[in-house]
């Protein structure tokens, strides 16, 4: 049985009724572990199956437009209106994303480097990308030399992939979540349509527009 002594774990023998041999591990240490892909997975597929029972679709990129209008655009535009008794749950959605992110990301990281092939590590070598010296950093998988706003490139980058995840996000009608998560589980479409062309862009940008930009 599992016997919790604060915040303590012991792997113990109930015939016995003593431990044939103790794995003592906190509470902390053991969320921190990496974790299978399969828990996401099924914690994804949960919450798509409760939004899709309560009427609801699943998305976060309707938030840049609800951003926008509790901001005051929806004086400006009715495109920026808000339906709040229909748009607050997305809104708290997407808040209590970023803060068990900057939850996890402060107090739960786990102290292990993102594990990627040697291949992908040499690879961005040629590029001028170092890795995983980043990751020693504290900054996780994202290179610090592209990722930072020491420098005009690194906030030119950042400026230009932010309009274009917001942009391209609205002008699609969903973002990523939406259409490849609860799209393609509705069966729905223009959501295949639109994953097909993610995996092009994915493609064009990792073969041709990166070599470019960093080669």
């Amino acid at each position: 049985m599992f016997v919790f002594q604060g915040i303590v774990i012991q792997i113990c023998s109930i015939s016995k009724n003593e431990c044939m041999g103790t794995s003592s591990i906190s509470v902390v240490e053991w969320i921190s572990q990496p974790w299978h892909w399969a828990v996401s997975g099924a914690a994804i597929a949960f919450t798509v199956f409760l939004l899709t029972w309560m009427g609801r679709s699943f998305g976060v990129s309707l938030t840049f437009k609800d951003t926008c209008g509790a901001l005051g655009a929806g004086k400006v535009n009715d495109f920026f209106k808000i339906d709040w008794p229909n748009e607050t749950w997305r809104m708290v959605f997407v808040f209590g994303g970023l803060l068990g992110g900057i939850i996890a990301g402060k107090f739960l990281a786990s102290p292990e480097p993102v594990a990627i092939s040697q291949a992908t590590i040499d690879h961005l070598a040629t590029w001028g990308i170092p890795y995983p010296e980043g990751d020693a950093l504290g900054k996780g998988f994202i290179p610090t030399v592209i990722f930072n706003f020491s420098s005009i490139k690194g906030i030119l980058l950042a400026v230009a992939g932010g309009f274009l995840v917001g942009f391209g996000s609205r002008y699609a009608d969903g973002c990523t979540s939406g259409h490849a998560i609860a799209g393609l589980s509705h069966l729905q479409l223009p959501s295949l349509l639109t994953v097909i062309g993610f995996f092009i862009g994915g493609l064009i940008m990792t073969h041709l527009l990166m070599p470019l930009l960093f080669g």
